[in-house]
């Protein structure tokens, strides 16, 4: 079973920056498709941003471009989201999730259902 664990949420006015890092076994991160997800409260879980295996490719929800970037390093088994300019509708619990079925040429995955592993979350606030 593969352990995704997140980090980087915390609570900051509007307007600010935060990293948000997600960290899995080097045997599942090397072999995934990445992503990030959110879930704000009494809403549904949606892709917030997704990277390819290689991390050639990448994929934005249109409420985050231009303001979030997603990157991975594979040498340290690790994503991150940069997040700037954040506004209070990005309040939420961020997941990470990995898609371990990716070929290494594949694009990014922004089929929800398709990712076999999730984080516990991250909570991110975001005040006015």
């Amino acid at each position: 079973q593969a352990q995704l664990v997140e980090s980087g949420g915390g609570s900051v006015q509007a307007g600010g920056s935060l990293r948000l890092s997600c960290t899995a076994p080097s045997r599942t991160f090397s072999r995934s498709s990445m992503g990030w997800f959110r879930q704000a409260p009494g809403k549904e879980r949606d892709i917030v941003a997704a990277i390819s295996r290689n991390g050639y490719s990448t994929y934005y929800a249109d409420s985050v471009k231009g303001r979030f970037t997603i990157s991975r390093d594979n040498a340290k088994n690790t994503m991150y989201l940069q997040m700037i300019s954040l506004k209070p509708e990005d309040t939420a619990i961020y997941f990470c999730a990995a898609d371990v079925n990716a070929i290494l040429t594949s694009g990014p995955q922004t089929q929800e259902e398709k990712y076999d592993y999730w984080g516990q979350g991250t909570q991110v606030v975001v005040s006015s």
